[in-house]
C-alpha cells in the first residue's frame, strides 16, 4: 500500500520534556522503530508536526537582542522541517539500512483572504500559566489561547491548498524512496496571482490537513495520523468519555471536536475517506502498525452509501 503518515509534533517533544536537542535526539529513536515496521512492505510518505519546535524558535528570535526583528513564521517552520528531518532521517537510516530515503523541506499554497489569518486558532511553543502568557501577549504582541493543560501562543493556521512539491515527492515515492516532507504543514507561502512568485505567510499550516491533501493527491490508500492518545474518544474529558474503534467522515464531524487539538486530525481523516473512498487511522505512535490491520486506534471507514 501507499502510506502517508501525520507525525504529531510531541513525537520528539513532550508535554512537560525541556525543549532538549538531546530530549528530542533520544526520542526519535522511538519514532523510527514505528514507521520502519510499515516500510518494510509498503511505500510511506512521513509528514510531521512542528509546534513545540517552531514555538521555541520564535521565542529565541523574539528575545535575540542582535535582531531589529523576529524571524517571520514561515522561514521558522523552513527550520524546524530542517532539523526535524535530519533527525528522522538519521535515524531511519540506522532501523533501515539500504533504503532510500530524503528529507525535503516544502512548501504549502495558501490563499492570502483565508479567513484564518485574522482568527488564530494553532497552538505552538510550550505551555505557560496563564499571568506569564498574557505577560508574553503583551511584550511580544503575540495572541494566546487556553490549551488543556495551560496557556500557549496561538497563530494563524489557513487551510491548506497544494504542497507545491507534490511531483517531486511522487517521483521519489514511486522511486522507491521513503520521503519525509510537509513538516509542520509546510512552508506557508501564497502565490502573486498576476506573476505566481512565491511569498512566504505569518501562519503555521495544520500538518494533518496537510498531510490528507498529499495523501489525497498522491493517490494514496491509507491515512495514518499518529498522536499521543490511542484514540479518538467521545465526549472526551466527561464522565461519559468513551474510545471510538470505528468511525465515519459523518460520524466524526458531528463529534464537536476541540479546534486546537483532536479537531484537526478529524477533520483530516474525515476529507481523504471522503475524497479518495481509501481508510485513516487516528492513534498512538506506538501502535501504528497494528493501526494498519485494523487492530488498534479509530479506524475511519467511508460512509455508508444508500441507493
Amino acid at each position: 500500500m501507499r502510506i502517508v503518515v501525520a507525525l504529531g509534533g510531541n513525537a520528539l517533544l513532550r508535554r512537560g520534556e525541556r525543549p532538549d536537542a538531546d530530549v528530542q535526539i533520544a526520542n526519535v529513536d522511538r519514532v523510527a522503530t514505528g514507521i520502519a515496521a510499515l516500510a518494510i512492505d509498503h511505500e510511506v510518505v512521513l509528514t510531521h508536526g512542528n509546534g513545540p519546535q517552531i514555538g521555541l524558535l520564535a521565542l529565541e528570535s523574539a528575545t535575540d537582542p542582535a535582531l531589529s526583528a523576529p524571524y517571520p513564521l514561515d522561514l521558522l517552520g523552513a527550520q524546524t522541517q530542517g532539523m526535524i528531518g535530519s533527525l528522522l532521517l538519521r535515524a531511519l537510516y540506522d532501523t533501515l539500512p539500504g533504503h532510500r530515503i530524503a528529507a525535503l523541506v516544502t512548501h504549502t499554497l495558501v490563499r492570502a483572504d483565508d479567513p484564518a489569518f485574522l482568527r488564530p486558532t494553532k497552538f505552538v511553543g510550550q505551555v505557560y500559566p496563564q499571568v506569564v502568557a498574557r505577560r508574553l501577549a503583551r511584550r511580544y504582541g503575540w495572541r494566546v489561547g487556553e490549551d488543556t493543560t495551560g496557556w500557549r501562543r496561538v497563530v494563524a493556521s489557513p487551510s491548506p491548498e497544494r504542497v507545491v512539491e507534490t511531483d517531486t515527492i511522487h517521483e521519489l515515492l514511486t522511486g522507491g524512496t521513503l520521503v519525509i516532507c510537509a513538516g509542520g504543514g509546510g512552508v506557508p507561502v501564497v502565490a502573486d496571482p498576476d506573476t505566481g512568485a512565491l511569498t512566504g505567510a505569518e501562519a503555521v499550516v495544520d500538518k494533518d490537513l496537510t498531510a490528507a491533501l498529499l495523501a489525497e493527491h498522491l493517490k494514496a490508500d491509507f491515512l495514518l495520523v499518529l498522536t499521543d492518545v490511542p484514540n479518538v474518544y467521545a465526549d472526551y474529558g466527561t464522565p461519559r468519555q468513551r474510545p471510538l474503534h470505528d468511525a465515519t467522515p459523518t460520524s466524526l464531524r458531528r463529534g464537536g471536536f476541540a479546534a486546537g487539538s483532536m479537531g484537526p486530525k478529524t477533520e483530516a481523516a474525515a476529507r481523504f475517506v471522503e475524497r479518495t473512498g481509501g481508510l485513516a487511522a487516528i492513534g498512538s505512535l506506538d501502535a501504528a502498525y497494528e493501526m494498519l490491520h485494523g487492530r488498534a486506534g479509530t479506524l475511519v471507514r467511508p460512509d455508508l452509501r444508500v441507493g
